[in-house]
């Protein structure tokens, strides 16, 4: 197994930045006074197909035509936004791709997966999408591109954090969520390479917890069903055995409740005007565990991965209104 390396990373910048955009940092001076910390956000809701996704997408499919080995066909299996990243990459270099989704998936993902020109095959689970995309990659000509669990995907995604790196300087620790750990791994990567004395953290739901389990009990561990999160960009099943391996390297991770989820998924949209998934502000809470334990000011970067939220996931972060209770540590 060949780990990634900052090298992959630099050669997927260059490969993607005439597709992608060089997404903002933001920052709220607002939160900062409150938390007595300097927090910078990786703004990738603004990326392309509103989510980091369409980095790790666009490398691997640019890095198939790169060499020579431009399929007839891509195949994909996603819940969300690598669903529509790899349909938008596909779409740039016409090539056919067919994309293998659960049911249950965000509704908004999956109009806009069709909208880039992707067939749909809607599963009625995760592992019905997994088992399908499997049997259509063994055809010929076809390519499949997973989720996460790939060097190319990996690579792309942390060319987020490598461009947030060049532009904020002396940072503390950074923190990305962790479904699969393509992010977190690729985030990793371009953190020790480029900052190697800033910390690296993972985040997860409580209620789906498989890294977390994982880095414990040292081994994939896989969750027993659907996980029950509003955080649906991070419902994956289990790591990958390539990430897997750049997740043992991480200085931690962090578990956060589902209300806790919906109190920083209001609170990031209200003080950052910016329309965040609830899998984006799930890291705030990381943070500001973190924090907690920290005895001097710290400067930290969190890199908020997508904007794409449906009717249902909005009304259920807005069900209670949590802006009563200001964010402290």
């Amino acid at each position: 197994m060949s780990l990634v390396t900052l090298r992959d990373i630099e050669t997927a910048k260059s490969r993607i930045e005439g597709f992608i955009k060089k997404t903002p940092i933001v920052s709220s001076k607002l939160l900062n006074d409150w938390l007595g910390h300097e927090i910078f956000f990786k703004a990738e809701c603004l990326q392309k197909i509103g989510a980091f996704k369409a980095r790790g997408g666009c490398n691997t499919v640019s890095w198939l035509v790169e060499n020579g080995q431009k399929p007839a066909k891509i195949v994909a299996n996603s819940s969300g936004n690598h669903a529509q990243a790899i349909a938008w990459a596909s779409k740039q270099f016409n090539i056919p791709a067919t994309i293998f989704m659960p049911s249950y998936s965000s509704k908004v993902k999956i109009r806009a997966t069709k909208s880039y020109g992707a067939e749909v095959v809607l599963c009625e689970t995760r592992d019905i999408a997994d088992a399908k995309v499997k049997a259509a990659a063994a055809e010929k000509f076809t390519y499949w591109i997973p989720p996460f669990n790939h060097e190319q995907v990996i690579a792309g995604q942390g060319t987020a954090m490598f461009e947030a790196l060049n532009e904020i300087k002396d940072v503390d620790a950074v923190f990305a969520p962790c479904g699969g750990g393509g992010l977190v791994s690729g985030t990793m990567v371009a953190t020790r390479g480029l900052s190697p004395q800033t910390k690296v953290f993972g985040v997860e739901p409580l209620n789906a917890n498989d890294a977390a389990e994982s880095l414990r009990k040292n081994s994939i561990q896989r969750l027993k069903s659907i996980p029950d999160t509003l955080a649906d960009g991070v419902m994956t099943m289990a790591v990958g055995d390539i990430t897997f391996e750049h997740l043992k390297k991480l200085d931690g991770i962090y578990e956060v409740e589902e209300n806790r989820i919906i109190y920083w998924s209001q609170w990031l949209t209200h003080l950052l005007k910016l329309h965040l998934e609830p899998t984006s502000a799930m890291s705030m809470d990381g943070v500001c565990q973190w924090l907690k334990t920290q005895k001097t000011k710290r400067k930290v970067m969190v890199v908020l991965t997508g904007g794409n939220v449906d009717n249902a996931t909005q009304n259920a972060i807005w069900k209670e209104d949590c802006l009563m209770e200001i964010p402290r540590l």
